[in-house]
């Protein structure tokens, strides 16, 4: 029992002492002991391999382009593409033991970045990309490197990897209030490299018509949606707006069904508000009488003024 503790102490030593004499160290950012460590590692994923007792034999290299480490004392590259840290211990104890360099090494190794598992984070954000997983990090880490979030970015974030959404774990929905909320730490996943983050953008309102800006209107709040707040966004109507509306509505069949609205009554709280759905068309139509008594007044006004 003294034996293995003081051979533990041993090693933990060697990790201590050496990462800083690595020969090619991670990009700046890296966070060691990282818990990305225990995913199968690939070309260009750098690795910390510590032999107990041998610092000369302890070193950090890139896995080269046909998936091999080059380690000091050894004629040939050891093959660890594929492998996790613990099986790459065993393949470099085995490559020490075959070429009679050690009797009985004791072995570690440790992914320090991986660049074979990418992280990719589309959609509405600011810089979308790819960028490296590097170190310990969060999907919030992953929403940062991308400069954050878009005005018109969604209700939700979607997180996939390789064994999500193809017969293994489904992709992950997370809504992105509760996440900014800090509220739950579990909705900030702990990303291990691979993933694919997709923000969807909102859906879109549409109104035109009377308004004093119509366009289309990114919906964050789909549920809060209604007449009266898209009117708030369109800054509200003009003048001659009818005192009826319709609204748009497209149905799964790819039919849009037309639904009247009492807009005056609702401008002036006398009928409760409409509620609205993605993609929903508001449109505010002119009222004719108004439109002909204001044309009517400006010829009235103007009457004999001209010279």
């Amino acid at each position: 029992m003294t034996f293995l503790l003081i051979g533990w102490s041993l090693m933990a030593a060697q990790v201590g002492g050496t990462k800083s004499q690595s020969s090619e160290p991670a990009d700046s950012g890296q966070v060691w002991g990282n818990n990305l460590g225990f995913e199968p590692v690939g070309p260009g994923d750098l690795i910390y391999v510590s032999v107990t007792g041998s610092p000369e034999l302890s070193r950090s290299s890139r896995v080269t382009p046909d998936g091999k480490l080059t380690l000091p004392l050894l004629s040939t590259g050891v093959t660890v593409a594929g492998l996790t840290p613990a099986k790459i211990a065993k393949a470099v104890s085995t490559a020490l033991v075959m070429e009679k360099v050690l009797v009985d090494p004791i072995v570690s190794a440790e992914v320090l970045e991986y660049r074979s598992r990418r992280i990719s984070v589309v959609g509405a954000v600011r810089m979308p990309g790819d960028f490296q997983a590097i170190g310990e990090m969060r999907l919030l880490d992953a929403i940062a490197r991308a400069q954050g979030f878009m005005p018109d970015a969604g209700p939700e974030v979607i997180v996939s990897t390789a064994n999500r959404g193809q017969g293994g774990e489904a992709p992950l929905h997370i809504p992105i209030k509760a996440l900014l909320a800090g509220k739950d730490p579990s909705l900030n996943v702990l990303l291990q490299g691979g993933e694919d983050i997709r923000v969807p953008e909102a859906p879109k309102l549409f109104i035109v018509g009377n308004v004093k800006m119509p366009g289309s209107y990114a919906l964050t709040d789909i549920e809060g949606s209604s007449v009266l707040k898209a009117l708030a966004l369109s800054q509200g109507v003009l003048p001659f707006a009818g005192k009826q509306a319709f609204v748009y509505r497209l149905h799964a069949s790819g039919k849009r069904e037309e639904i009247p609205i009492a807009l005056r009554q609702i401008l002036h709280r006398r009928a409760p508000d409409f509620p609205l759905q993605a993609n929903d068309i508001l449109y505010i139509p002119d009222s004719p009488g108004m439109r002909l008594s204001a044309t009517t007044l400006e010829h009235i006004a103007g009457f004999g003024s001209s010279v």
